[in-house]
């Protein structure tokens, strides 16, 4: 069996290199939304203001928001959901026809280009409206290329052990808590907006240039070779392959002509026939995060700390123990599933214990969630809010990493690349399901 045979990977530096990769996928979408506040304030201008539908002039420019800054926050998730949901659907028919290659390396080097030119924009005096495009048109791309480089990568990780699905769920973890004690300390420290902005930006810039440098050193590593080689595919293209075989000639007859081109490398893949066998995966890790996002921020955001003396807490309530809790108990179930599996991929408990899960939406929606209209409030305390959400990050980053790990080793080895991107498909479907179901949740309260 090819595990057998399988050399180490010495200092773990193929897992770190995932991770890296994982953490260059949410990294700058996580920081694009830690610094809404920094568009929505770049979006105040007096002329603007004056074309208010209050038709109060610049009176009230401090006091009311003008169309472009109402719109902001839905125009934003409108595009990122789109193109994420329609690119990686893309990337699950594109994978065999595109290198391996070009969608990975293309897509973080279009991400770098686009964090690069946010970060120059932050020192350019530009209009509201043309600022706004542009903005929206970053998002897209970020989103599109995103989507690429996230379906490419559960593909790419497939081939590997089990394991290796874990140091990007982990990584991608990392994201959302570095994202989240960003704004903390931004809120801490009393910087300006721009300022921090520019150093968000920055910040991304760098992990997408490591995530570059990553890339380009993980062909080298003998661990990696022998998955890629024994499935019959090359991260680096056909061009790499032939020079492969031209070193080693000797070795021809031990090594199977098919290994020549990607064409011939691999049996024909049906995309529908994968999904049959990994269905139950596919929309579990779809459920997962229909409820995860149905939920947070959108419920979980607007919960009001009942402390009689705040002080200080009132300001630090929602970023900890929301957004810096969810993100700190979310890695760390991602990242359990690299000592720890269980239930098994076979066994229902996966289902049923993704299934359970819904039961966070009445919990929080009884939750201070203010202002309400149609509910009563149930958990008035802090505790129970803080207590809700641990369990419920917890529980989103280990059976989401459990259902991404299992979902390629249900089928058979050639298939594994395309069941990954199936997989990355549907987690991102329930992104954009979740986005939908969030509306509905919070009219309920």
């Amino acid at each position: 069996m090819t595990a057998l045979n399988a050399p180490r990977d010495k200092y773990n530096a193929v897992w770190l290199i995932f991770f890296i990769l994982g953490l260059g996928t949410l990294l700058p979408w996580n920081f694009f939304m830690t610094a809404t506040s920094y568009f929505t304030e770049r979006l105040k201008d007096p002329v603007i203001t004056t074309l208010n539908q209050t038709g109060n002039g610049t009176a009230n420019a401090g006091n009311t928001k003008n169309a472009l800054e109402l719109k902001f926050n839905n125009v934003m998730t409108l595009c990122a959901m789109v193109p994420l949901l329609i690119f990686t659907c893309l990337n699950s028919f594109i994978h065999q026809r595109v290198s391996q290659k070009l969608r990975i390396l293309g897509s973080l080097c279009v991400i770098f280009v686009v964090f690069l030119i946010t970060a120059i924009v932050v020192k350019v005096n530009i209009e509201p409206v043309p600022f706004f495009t542009l903005t929206m048109i970053k998002i897209v791309c970020i989103n599109s290329f995103g989507a690429v480089l996230q379906g490419s990568l559960f593909g790419l990780a497939g081939i590997l052990p089990t394991t290796y699905t874990t140091p990007i769920m982990s990584g991608q973890g990392l994201a959302g808590t570095f994202a989240a004690f960003s704004m903390i300390c931004a809120l801490a420290s009393g910087s300006a907006l721009q300022d921090s902005a520019f150093g968000y930006f920055i910040t991304a810039c760098a992990v997408i240039l490591l995530a570059i440098m990553s890339y380009f050193v993980l062909p080298k590593m003998e661990f990696f070779q022998f998955y890629i080689e024994s499935n019959g595919s090359s991260p680096s293209g056909d061009e790499e392959n032939k020079m492969d075989l031209l070193k080693k000639e000797d070795a021809t007859e031990k090594r199977p002509v098919v290994n020549l081109t990607e064409d011939e490398a691999r049996p024909t893949v049906s995309v529908l026939n994968i999904f049959k066998q990994i269905w139950v995966m596919a929309l579990s890790v779809c459920f997962i995060f229909t409820v995860t996002i149905g939920t947070f921020p959108a419920v979980t955001a607007d919960v009001k700390s009942s402390l009689a003396d705040k002080g200080a807490w009132d300001t630090y309530f929602i970023p900890v123990s929301c957004f810096l809790l969810f993100n700190l108990m979310d890695w760390a179930g991602r990242s359990l599933t690299a000592v720890c599996m269980w239930p098994g991929k076979d066994s229902m408990w996966l289902p049923a214990l993704v299934i359970s899960r819904i039961v966070f939406i009445p919990l929080f929606v009884l939750c201070n969630v203010q202002p309400r209209y149609n509910l009563p409030v149930l958990f008035e305390h802090d505790a129970w809010y803080i207590i809700f959400m641990i369990f419920f990050s917890f529980s989103n980053g280990y059976l989401a990493s459990l259902c991404m790990c299992f979902g390629p080793k249900k089928v058979a080895q050639h298939e594994a690349e395309t069941a990954g991107a199936i997989m990355a498909f549907f987690l991102s479907l329930g992104l954009a399901l979740g986005a939908v179901v969030s509306f509905a949740i919070r009219v309920i309260c």
